[in-house]
């Protein structure tokens, strides 16, 4: 790769946060680049700060008022001393004005020049571009001339991605709600209402094309990606090369990437989208003007550094004439804070622990591709450690999670194992739905579609099997008693106290998930416990973090961890602490062969005696999760009729909506909630009164 700058750069601010900032620190530094962070007052103490060599304050939370505001990112440059600034992706990624006002501010601009980013910011301009470049389409539908004989339809916002502003109508009744919920999401997120409508493509799948395009006209096509199994339409697991799809269509598919990158002088780094529908025809769908968030799956099957070439770009270097070849395959997974089986609802608090032992480190680009011949690798690209809080501002994603293999089923074995074998404890996550994803039987057989969790989600969210439940039960009750001694507190009193007869059994109860747990042991003076309803468990040794059960014949390890802020308490004579089973307890172990059973478990005691709960009148409608009220139902008021699943509100949290509906048919009593009212998890927002049952 030659250069041709005349003012290479010295310094990147990078205007975003979270894993996006770290993964673009590690290789500015790897390239001898000072690093500069920006941070709302959430993020003070996030990682990608901690990660930086200097940070600026952007006052305030709210995206609106912070990672949006570009005066504000190209003042902090200034500030710092940055001679560059990377947008990363989301917040003003795809923003032409920034683009602009950075250059303009005499700073290097590490993306494509922002007439491109503009031709392709409203995707109804965009698909005029692309048919005039010879790009195939979906024809567009005018939804108030749509008939039954166009449905479904899929509305999308003209001016943004990530699945806001997007909607699948099945019934022409729908299609005006519909218009109108798209057109008010999209305007919250994007301050564009513009929504259009085409036609959806069931069981389609979301091929993608990697575009690289220097200054001196030379554009490279980096293989595809699929990237079809998607939650409210974005994206969770992502691979290269996009697999099942003949030559001449992967050829198809470049052609058309390089053509419409060359449409608008693109330059930097960039991702075409396509739809292929059943029968393998590609439609385009959009092009993002940006890194995407699965870059690293690119990135390991060619062996190439995106941020290096992109910042290389920047500088005025040219790329080669042809790409490197590829090698292997890649999976991605996202590792999200949210709860698969409750509507994907996002998650809040503090990470107790967070380790993918299968990652030898952080390192987010492999040296070469695929490694050593023969070998399989994992890389964690990560936007928080153990101990940060995860928060309830921004998207809920903590971490990616590739595995990079010879072949495509190496690669999906490694990525479930390395998933199936963390420790993440603190908040709930779809680690679990990820692992059951890579090993369902429809993904494995490589023929990935967009309506995968529509199909499945039901069977890959059901409570997993019992197996290892009994096991992670005995190793948390013997971590227990082997934490007393540990301690300091006398054995005796921490079992239960000493007789003159064989003590009785001791018991604890846990709950996990919804299901409430007995372990009964037997204190053995001088050794680990006995589990009289366990007899084929046997304790070969026991410490508070770490306990070897022999189960059936087989010997296993087990981490045992306790909520650091709720499980331990300080003595009263101010000793050390010690572990008293109040707050929640984590049991970890290698997943075993071919099981479906979780390897991890987190068990929250259940006291002896109910704790009094705070009273609320009977039909409450409390905040299933903290985030902001975007929305009530037009008209809606107190004393209203409602009925059961009516939409009454809807939340956002963590760049996602959700809609509250009412619990019950009655009468609506009571309405708390109103937009731009910031709530906790269970606060009050409306009371429906049950009607009466009919006799």
């Amino acid at each position: 790769m030659t250069t041709t700058t005349t003012v290479p750069i010295t310094s990147v601010l990078v205007a975003n946060r979270g894993e996006i900032a770290v993964r673009v620190f590690r290789t500015a530094r790897a390239m001898g680049l000072a690093t500069v962070a920006v941070h709302s007052d959430p993020d003070a103490g996030a990682l990608h700060v901690r990660e930086a060599d200097a940070a600026v304050r952007l006052p305030g939370a709210a995206p609106a008022d912070t990672y949006l505001r570009g005066d504000l990112l190209v003042a902090a440059a200034r500030a710092a001393g940055a001679d560059a600034v990377h947008p990363g992706y989301g917040f003003l990624s795809e923003n032409a004005a920034f683009a602009r006002d950075v250059l303009a501010a005499g700073l290097a601009w590490i993306g494509p020049p922002p007439d491109a980013i503009e031709a392709m910011a409203s995707k109804t301009r965009a698909k005029e571009l692309m048919r005039a470049a010879g790009v195939p389409l979906l024809d567009p539908v005018d939804p108030a001339a749509a008939t039954a004989a166009d449905l479904p339809l899929l509305l999308k916002a003209a001016a943004g991605g990530g699945g806001r502003g997007m909607r699948v109508v099945r019934d022409l009744d729908a299609l005006k709600p519909a218009l109108d919920a798209a057109a008010a999401e999209a305007r919250s997120a994007f301050g564009d209402g513009e929504v259009f409508a085409e036609p959806y493509v069931e069981r389609g799948r979301h091929v993608e094309v990697q575009v690289l395009a220097d200054g001196h006209g030379t554009v490279w096509a980096l293989g595809t990606r699929d990237c079809s199994l998607q939650r409210r339409h974005q994206k969770v697991v992502e691979e290269a090369p996009a697999p099942g799809l003949p030559d001449a269509l992967r050829r198809t598919l470049h052609e058309a990437a390089a053509a419409a990158a060359r449409a608008v002088g693109y330059r930097g780094a960039g991702t075409v989208e396509f739809l292929l529908a059943a029968d393998g025809r590609p439609y385009f769908l959009e092009m993002n003007t940006r890194l995407q968030v699965e870059h690293p799956v690119t990135e390991a099957v060619h062996g190439v550094d995106l941020v290096a070439l992109q910042i290389r770009i920047a500088e005025g270097a040219a790329l080669p004439p042809e790409p490197p070849e590829p090698a292997g395959h890649a999976v991605e997974a996202r590792l999200y804070a949210e709860d698969p089986a409750q509507d994907w609802r996002p998650q809040a608090g503090t990470l107790a622990a967070f380790d993918i032992p299968a990652a030898a480190a952080p390192v987010p680009v492999p040296a070469a591709a695929g490694g050593p011949a023969g070998t399989a690798a994992v890389r964690v690209d990560a936007g928080y450690a153990a101990g940060d809080r995860v928060g309830v501002h921004y998207d809920p994603m903590l971490a990616k999670v590739v595995a990079h293999a010879p072949t495509r089923a190496e690669a999906v074995r490694t990525l479930a194992r390395a998933l199936a074998g963390a420790r993440i404890h603190g908040v709930a996550t779809n680690r679990d739905l990820l692992v059951r994803t890579l090993r369902h039987p429809e993904f494995t057989a490589s023929t990935p579609d967009t309506g995968f969790y529509d199909r499945h989600l039901a069977a890959l969210t059901a409570p997993a099997p019992d197996a290892g439940r009994a096991a992670a039960l005995a190793a948390a009750a013997a971590a227990l008693a082997a934490a007393a001694p540990a301690a300091g507190a006398p054995l005796a009193a921490r079992l239960g106290g000493w007789r003159n007869i064989r003590s009785g059994p001791q018991s604890r109860r846990y709950r996990i998930g919804d299901t409430e747990h007995e372990v009964r042991y037997l204190p053995v003076r001088g050794g680990p416990p006995q589990f009289p309803d366990l007899p084929d468990v046997r304790v070969l040794g026991a410490a508070p973090d770490r306990v070897v059960l022999e189960a059936d014949g087989v010997r296993r390890v087990f981490h045992v961890a306790h909520r650091p802020d709720r499980g331990p308490d300080r003595g009263a004579d101010g000793g050390p602490d010690r572990l008293d089973g109040a707050g929640e307890v984590w049991v970890d172990t290698a997943p075993a062969p071919g099981s479906d059973a979780p390897a991890s478990h987190t068990l929250t005691p259940v006291p002896r005696f109910a704790e009094p709960e705070d009273a609320t009148p009977p039909g409450s409608l409390l905040a299933p999760m903290p985030g902001t009220v975007v929305r009530v139902a037009e008209g809606l008021a107190p004393g209203d009729t409602v009925t059961a699943g009516q939409p009454l509100l809807w939340l956002e949290a963590m760049k996602m909506e959700h809609r509250v509906t009412s619990p019950a048919s009655g009468t609506l009593t009571a309405l708390h909630a109103r937009p731009g009212h910031q709530v906790e998890v269970g606060a009050l927002l409306a009371v429906v009164q049950e009607e009466e049952p009919r006799p």
